[in-house]
């Protein structure tokens, strides 16, 4: 005795049309393209330079900066900055070697912050003294 197929398609049959194309849309989604206006790309720009002299002495691993905002000390990449506010006092004299200058800052807590920059030379080291004591007397005067 045999049974009659199931109802609908038969065994094996081809799979069904695909569906029509759709019509290209004619805006992108939302969500997509550029950001609005109102979004920066980026940072914002950064402030303008403040009136007043600057000091800045650097060598391969070290650098001394000096300006309105304060003394700023890196070391290998470490960054230590004092504004003005923080700072009882600042030292600088000549290395041992008379090629390096060591400079200092005294907080107001009593602490004490130092970095060395080795000059190229000895009259490089001249110019820098030259430099960095009218820009401290500027920042921190005699009073």
């Amino acid at each position: 005795m045999t049974t009659p197929p199931p109802p609908g398609p038969p065994y094996g049959g081809q799979p069904p049309p695909p569906p029509a194309p759709m019509a290209p849309p004619t805006a992108p989604p939302p969500g997509f393209g550029p950001p609005p206006a109102h979004y920066g790309y980026g940072y914002p720009a950064p402030p303008p330079p403040a009136e007043g002299p600057e000091f800045m002495a650097v060598d391969r691993h070290n650098s001394v900066v000096v300006d309105s905002a304060g003394v700023a000390f890196e070391s290998h990449g470490q960054t230590a900055e004092f504004a003005w506010h923080e700072v009882r006092s600042v030292h600088y004299k000549a290395g041992p070697n008379g090629k390096t200058l060591m400079v200092a800052v005294i907080h107001l807590d009593g602490r004490f912050y130092e970095c060395v920059v080795d000059a190229k030379g000895r009259d490089a080291l001249g110019q820098w003294f030259a430099r960095l004591a009218p820009v401290l007397a500027y920042y921190r005067p005699l009073v």
